[in-house]
């Protein structure tokens, strides 16, 4: 089993800056891509970034110029660096990996921006 644990959620004023921060444990093989998404109020869950197995980075065009993801392939990490803070950036933000099977999600964690 894969349990993949995020932290770094918080409440920011707009124009600020968060790092999220996500941890992938146990049995794992083979992952292929590890990301973000997130899903605001109301609304579907959306894709934010990814850091592909072959080392391409990949944003949404929401965020693009705010946002840096990064991954640790030898700590199975990966972080999202989130800089100029929208109000419409409220959501919670879940962590993914892709295997060749399957997908594991976080638990999420809340990003709240106050305008």
């Amino acid at each position: 089993q894969v349990q993949l644990v995020e932290s770094g959620g918080g409440l920011v004023q707009a124009g600020g800056s968060l790092r999220l921060s996500c941890a992938a444990s146990g049995s794992i093989f083979s992952i292929n891509a590890m990301g973000w998404y997130r899903q605001g109020p109301g609304k579907q869950r959306e894709f934010v970034a990814v850091a592909t197995g072959g080392g391409s980075l990949k944003y949404a065009n929401s965020v693009k110029g705010r946002c840096t993801i990064s991954r640790d392939n030898a700590r199975n990490t990966v972080d999202l660096q989130m800089n100029s803070l929208k109000p419409e950036d409220t959501a919670v933000y879940y962590c993914y990996l892709s295997s060749r099977t399957t997908v594991y999600w976080g638990q999420g964690t809340q990003v709240t921006v106050s305008s």
